[in-house]
């Protein structure tokens, strides 16, 4: 393999034991800076037992700290609009305002200052340059990048040198267009989006490999690190897939695939702190090639809205070992969101394994799943109906639906029941694919 290039050489390759070291100094920093500037996690803290930063301690102490739920940021914002007592830095200081889609009620804001933003921007751009986007390269993407974090990317790649096509959503006849005038070296979406882009050209008559596209970065949902998903773009559009994953809290990417290809390497090193715990339980997972977690973060250089053992609900693989590239930094590979877990009679499910299971009988279906479960919550009695959808232009073939039950329970130990839906039935999304459908439990 050639030498990787890399955005902070010094930073991606350092010693992980150095690491630690800094780590701890910018923790015992910035839970002082919790203390002194937030009145939601002085409180909180307290409320613990923690009644300084001493009681705290370093890095060592960290897993016995709180965690921090979305759901609290999202009261405290109630309680005391617009930002609430999570706000920790001067308001005149403040160069942005975020928010989520407010699907569920009022959206949450997330403020940034010109510090924070300069971070969000040199951790993505760690990402952005191991997935490969490289200076004078075009790169189009189809990310919203209205009033959501992804936003930021723009800043991101333009910091790169990398000449930005933004398409966003809603715009695919555009996209196309624009993959055809403009020629784009790489292409920025989700997995799903990819998939779908893919379907749409082949109905168009238009050949996805003669558009040119060389890299497909992909992030925003789990699927891009599935071999099934990732076979089939490539050899859709002849490009190199890599996936990219951050969280909007937290940083607009954390993560990056190196040309290695062997998992997402962490891009957060001096400016936030990664755990892996049970998500059952909450206790730390040791971290070592092939353990399984959720990940949960700790900002070390956030002014407006610092976050403390934030839990992001993904449940990751986890690799230590050196990777090829040359970088020492951990690897992740995004298994499922836990808030989308369903288990079958005490068997844990991930949408997004059904579909990698699913995707293992392309062409004769689409790819595209739906999980309609029966009862309302996680817990569900087997077996769960699954909704697939055939592949266009291919009729029900005798005993397709059952060898796809065969699969996903040699697979994933669970029970499923099947029903296969004509070729586009299933909705398609231009950013996150729905995989779980609780429209019909009861």
């Amino acid at each position: 393999m050639e030498p990787a290039l890399m955005f902070q050489p010094e930073v991606e390759t350092r010693d992980p034991a150095q690491q630690r070291k800094r780590d701890d100094i910018a923790l015992r920093w910035q839970l002082a800076y919790l203390f002194d500037r937030s009145p939601f996690y002085a409180r909180k803290l307290r409320a613990a037992g923690f009644h300084d930063v001493a009681a705290c301690g370093g890095l060592e102490g960290l897993p016995r700290l709180p965690f921090t739920e979305k759901d609290e940021i999202r009261a405290s914002q109630a309680a005391s609009p617009p930002f609430g007592d999570h706000l920790a830095a001067d308001p005149r200081t403040i160069v942005r305002i975020y928010s989520t889609s407010g699907t569920t009620g009022d959206p949450c804001y997330m403020p940034v200052t010109a510090k924070d933003l300069a971070g969000w921007i040199e951790m993505s751009s760690r990402s952005y340059t191991a997935t490969g986007l490289r200076k004078g390269m075009r790169a189009v993407s189809s990310y919203n990048a209205g009033p959501f974090v992804a936003g930021a990317a723009l800043d991101t790649i333009a910091s790169l040198g990398v000449c930005h096509i933004p398409v966003g959503t809603g715009q695919t006849a555009r996209l196309i267009r624009a993959m055809q005038l403009l020629t784009p070296e790489a292409l920025l979406c989700t997995p799903s989006y990819a998939v779908h882009l893919s379907e749409l050209l082949a109905e168009r008559g238009i050949e996805a490999a003669s558009l040119g596209v060389k890299h497909i970065c992909v992030a925003g949902e789990p699927g891009g690190g599935e071999p099934e998903i990732r076979g089939r773009l490539e050899a859709a559009f002849g490009a190199k897939v890599c996936e990219a994953m951050g969280i909007g809290d937290v940083s607009i990417s954390l993560w990056g695939e190196c040309e290695a290809r062997a998992g997402m390497h962490f891009c957060g090193g001096d400016h936030v702190i990664v755990e892996l715990v049970d998500p059952a339980t909450g206790e730390p997972v040791e971290k070592k090639d092939g353990a399984t977690g959720e990940l949960v973060y700790t900002a070390l250089t956030r002014e407006a809205v610092p976050l403390l053992r934030f839990r992001s609900r993904d449940h990751v693989q986890w690799w230590n070992s050196r990777c090829d590239c040359g970088r020492t930094t951990p690897r992740v590979r995004c298994i499922g969101r836990t808030d989308d877990l369903v288990i079958v009679r005490g068997v844990n499910v991930f949408p997004s394994a059904v579909r990698a299971v699913v995707a293992g009988f392309v062409p004769h279906v689409s790819g595209a799943i739906l999980i309609r479960p029966t009862a309302r919550g996680v817990r569900q009695e087997p077996p769960l109906p699954v909704q697939v959808e055939l592949g266009a232009g291919d009729a029900a073939k005798d005993g397709l639906a059952e060898a796809i039950e065969r699969a996903v329970r040699a697979a994933l130990v669970a029970t499923v029941k099947v029903t296969l839906v004509p070729f586009g039935s299933i909705g398609r999304s231009e950013y996150k694919t729905k995989l779980l459908d609780f429209g019909d439990a009861t």
